[in-house]
């Protein structure tokens, strides 16, 4: 399931389509949802020529017995109470009347409280911070009273000339980390401790004494503390759980296979360069000393990546499934994200143990840029909408600090003339960061651009369905279209091969178009990004259901969900929609 959205963060819609072929001149009556859950879906898979896996729905399920009642959501309240609400805010925020009542749902996804709540807390540090600052944004003056810009996203950071052990925080993320940042370590272990630590930390969750470790890199040197021989642990930590599951590298034997970004977990390749230390010991009595080690129970290779007092330079790079570790040149572990522990969460960065640090350089970190110095900024504003029904609106999956990808999709294919002339409007649907110097340069953003539109919840992974909801309701209830369009802001739409395919099939009713997955199940690895319980999915196998980097869908197919928000009788899964459709040939 890793790899089925080929976005920043993988995403599934998950669209059940049964399909009624009227032999009548009068309308097909509409599917009842119990009717539709106990349904057979098997001859969706048939005509798309796919093999597929017959999947039977038990008996109702419970949640469609009750319509569920709404609740007092800590927080909420607290997003809809600004006084004399402008223009902007308007513009930005048209979406958060008609959510209200899905965050306020009993059975709303189980992440939904904690980022409303935190939520609320970044809207007011943001309604501060806009009344504070000038037209023209915040600026400071220097010694001679010009006026200069903060830059509060830098592209790097660096901590250099170090030479004593550090135990404390060696940098400070103020916009956390995006994909393809990396943080390279230039250290020398000290043979005196035997272990040190990198640490990946976030930003503190509200009523928390300690933030979490989003990465936790553990090196235990032999001769250490440590009695198995040198090892790597990874691992994860957060006031609520505790420490994850541990990953070891090397796992000593393990049959089980791990791989993120398509790269090993754990490369125990035993193969490659030796290193030989100052005292010129001989390959003969190195093999002495690996087959001594080896008879005493320990597992230490002349490979390990790490070897006392001797310097390396470690890197570590942010995948779109995982972190990863680069030392020497070479790859030697890989993470995967665990939930709610993403990297756009990142706080700092931090070493302990026994480590001679010399240096430290992030690099690639999330930099918006500045509206003064780009060209034909107009030419990349969103064009105003048209009074007719357009004919098809995209939504584009985005997180705060990702202003470099947003900025290349309003230069690259939001430049068709198709969007340019406003028969295709394109929106970014993204929710709050944690740090108040994202949210103001996003809010910035929005201003100049006018294609963001802002989600009323901190953006976490597991809420993106949130966005698949609002995507629905913008393009039924405040810009009307023919058709809806879902993508990621790391995907380039051909939007007039896109365009020419709806115009040739036509097919203005009960459309899903895209990759449909026909035989996938759902994640039970209770430390995977991509968790889902037996609670909230009891079955085996999913449903067909549309890979997230780009689907489209009908606008009745839009207006059924948005209806089932309304009406409170949608199902509603993480990372997943359940719905049915009814093809209207007449």
């Amino acid at each position: 399931m890793r790899k089925w959205t080929g976005g920043t963060v993988i995403v599934a819609l998950a669209i059940i389509l049964v399909i009624r072929y009227s032999l009548m001149e009068t309308h097909p009556r509409k599917q009842s949802p119990y009717d539709f859950f106990n349904g057979d879906f098997k001859h969706v898979a048939q005509s798309e020529d796919r093999d597929s896996h017959k999947f039977q729905m038990p008996e109702r399920p419970h949640y469609l017995i009750v319509k569920p009642y709404l609740i007092t959501v800590e927080g909420l309240d607290d997003l809809y109470s600004v006084v004399n609400v402008s223009e902007d805010v308007l513009r930005v925020t048209l979406l958060w009347g008609q959510m209200h009542d899905l965050m306020s749902r009993p059975d709303s996804l189980p992440d939904t409280a904690q980022g409303v709540k935190e939520a609320s807390i970044a809207w007011k540090e943001l309604i501060e911070t806009i009344e504070k600052e000038t037209p023209s944004g915040a600026v400071n003056s220097d010694n001679e009273g010009n006026n200069i810009k903060e830059q509060h996203c830098p592209l790097t950071l660096s901590a250099l000339n170090l030479t004593s052990p550090i135990n404390e925080t060696l940098l400070e993320f103020p916009c956390g980390l995006v994909e393809d940042s990396s943080i390279t370590v230039v250290g020398i272990p000290s043979g005196d401790f035997g272990s040190f630590q990198f640490k990946v930390v976030g930003a503190r969750f509200p009523g928390e004494q300690e933030p979490p470790i989003i990465f936790h890199y553990n090196v235990s040197l032999q001769g250490g503390t440590s009695t198995d021989g040198s090892i790597i642990v990874q691992n994860s930590w957060t006031t609520e759980y505790g420490w994850g599951e541990e990953e070891k590298c090397p796992t000593y034997g393990s049959s089980a296979t791990c791989n993120v970004d398509g790269l090993v977990c754990c490369n125990e390749q035993m193969g490659g360069s030796v290193v030989e230390d100052n005292r010129n010991i001989n390959m003969t009595e190195l093999d002495k000393r690996k087959a001594l080690n080896t008879s005493k129970g320990t597992h230490l290779s002349v490979n390990f990546p790490f070897i006392a007092d001797h310097p390396f330079a470690a890197t570590l790079w942010v995948g779109r499934e995982g972190f990863h570790m680069t030392v020497n040149g070479r790859h030697e572990t890989s993470f995967s994200y665990r939930e709610r522990l993403e990297p756009w969460l990142v706080n700092d960065f931090r070493v302990g143990g026994g480590l001679d640090v010399l240096s430290v350089l992030a690099n690639g970190l999330p930099a918006s840029e500045d509206p003064d110095l780009i060209v034909g900024v107009e030419h990349l504003k969103a064009p105003p909408v048209s009074k007719k029904r357009i004919l098809l609106l995209v939504g584009i999956f985005s997180t705060g600090n990702n202003f470099e990808r947003r900025m290349a999709v309003r230069r690259s294919w939001m430049q068709y003339k198709a969007v340019r002339s406003g028969d295709v409007v394109v929106r970014f649907f993204i929710g709050f960061h944690k740090n108040k110097q994202v949210n103001s340069e996003l809010w910035r953003e929005a201003q100049i651009y006018g294609d963001i539109q802002l989600m009323p919840f901190v953006d976490y992974y597991a809420l993106i369905t949130l966005k698949t909801i609002a995507i629905c309701i913008f393009g039924t209830k405040v810009i009307p279209a023919k058709y809806i369009m879902k993508t990621d802001d790391d995907a380039f739409v051909r939007v007039d091969e896109v365009l020419s395919n709806l115009r040739e099939k036509n097919i203005p009713n009960g459309l899903l178009y895209g990759l449909i997955s026909f035989d996938s199940a759902p994640i039970r690895e209770g430390d995977s990004k991509w968790y889902i319980s037996e609670v909230e999915w009891p079955y085996a196998k999913y449903p067909p259901w549309a890979h997230g980097p780009g689907y489209i869908i009908s606008r009745d197919v839009a207006k059924f969900i948005v209806q089932g928000h309304q009406e409170r009788d949608l199902k509603v899964v993480k990372l997943t929609i359940f719905l049915h459709i009814i093809k209207d040939r007449g």
